[in-house]
């Protein structure tokens, strides 16, 4: 009757003290399995220790390179303060990463690297790093200007408002691309303002159709006489094979369009014999600047005149136009007796004006001129052979 008693206390015990007794039990078991070795469930602890990440801060103009020892990178990010990436490749078996871009001078960059320990276990690290302020920066010019349609002669031009001493690293940074693979190079010319530029041009004229697109990233490159700090996007299309041929002996301009003649003109040209002769050679129609003020001053012309011009189409940054010359009437067709210009009467200017895109190739002939169009004083590349063009480009 005794033992009958004993398991009616038991049923009264409290169970919060059996719950500690089995919590108890569990725990006590868990660390007898710990002691006999892990279970078949549990993971390994990590022994390896993590791999070392260095991010080696460039100086402007330099790519981001990241190294990893004990370990390999599995990815990199580098961002800059407006979002902008730097994409790298990973080498040396995976313990160097280098930046396909350079750093951009006076840019703050933050650098996310996740690397991987030799037992294969990942860790993240992230630094920043801001390189130094340019002391100069360099801007260009471009044309033709973007989305817009220009004359077979057209070359993509770049003007440069400072020194371009490092043109190489500059032209490396170039990338032209067309619709139809269309062959040509790069020259770096003198411009007629002094400044250095560098015209893209086939070897012949443009193919009509043909879209041509600029890319040039040269944010962060140094020009040697001042950094980039930004990259530049063009792109414009080739109109109509539209060519103008100037006979200065015959007093004739003529449009051939295809290979067709649509329009022939009596003009006239420079007067022979002195500082007043036009330029022989192809020269391109650079605008169509409308109605102007012509100051012979301003071309070194001594007897002065000071008149408007209508219908003004330049072809020279020295000051050669075709346009109208209302005044010069009594020469059309028979004597050149302009200032340098191409003359014409009012309505063949007008017609002509509407005529012709900028781009158009002048081919200019004659016996008295006073010289050759050189390649910076408008677009002059036409007149060097294509192998004398290729050799001012820095690449070779």
């Amino acid at each position: 009757m005794r033992r009958s008693s004993v398991p009616s206390t038991r049923i009264r015990t409290p169970r919060p003290v059996l719950a500690a007794v089995a919590l108890s039990v569990s725990l006590t078991a868990c660390s007898a399995q710990a002691a006999d070795g892990p279970t078949r469930d549990a993971e390994p602890a990590s022994k390896a220790p993590p791999a070392k990440v260095t991010v080696v801060d460039p100086t402007a103009g330099r790519p981001v390179t990241v190294t990893a020892s004990g370990g390999t990178i599995a990815t990199v990010k580098v961002v800059d303060a407006d979002g902008g990436a730097l994409t790298g490749r990973t080498g040396a078996g995976g313990a160097r990463w280098v930046s396909d871009r350079k750093a951009a001078p006076g840019s703050t960059y933050t650098v996310e690297v996740t690397s991987r320990a030799a037992d294969g276990k990942e860790s993240t690290t992230r630094s920043s790093f801001t390189t130094p302020e340019p002391e100069r920066v360099n801007k260009l010019t471009l044309a033709p200007g973007k989305n817009t349609t220009v004359g077979v002669g057209h070359p993509l031009s770049i003007v440069f408002d400072l020194p371009v001493t490092r043109k190489a690293d500059v032209e490396r940074q170039l990338k032209v691309t067309t619709s139809n693979a269309t062959e040509g190079s790069w020259g770096w010319v003198k411009d007629y303002s002094g400044r250095d530029r560098a015209d893209w041009r086939p070897r012949e004229y443009w193919k009509p159709g043909t879209k041509v697109t600029l890319e040039a990233d040269l944010n962060g490159t140094d020009s040697g006489g001042g950094w980039f700090v930004r990259d530049y996007r063009t792109g414009f299309t080739v109109g109509a094979a539209q060519i103008v041929r100037v006979d200065l002996d015959r007093h004739t301009l003529t449009v051939r369009r295809d290979g067709r003649t649509v329009r022939t003109i009596p003009v006239s040209g420079g007067t022979p014999g002195g500082d007043k002769r036009s330029w022989r050679g192809t020269a391109v129609l650079m605008a169509k600047e409308g109605t102007i003020n012509m100051n012979s001053e301003t071309v070194g012309l001594g007897d002065a005149y000071d008149k408007m011009v209508d219908h003004s189409m330049r072809l020279t940054w020295s000051g050669m136009y075709a346009h109208a010359a209302p005044w010069n009437a009594a020469h059309f067709g028979k004597a050149n007796r302009s200032s340098g210009c191409i003359g014409m009467s009012d309505a063949d200017a007008a017609s002509f004006y509407a005529l012709v895109n900028v781009g158009d190739p002048f081919e200019i002939t004659g016996r008295d001129t006073k010289g050759t169009v050189d390649e910076g004083n408008g677009y002059g590349a036409w007149n060097l052979s294509w192998e004398r063009w290729k050799t001012k480009s820095a690449l070779g």
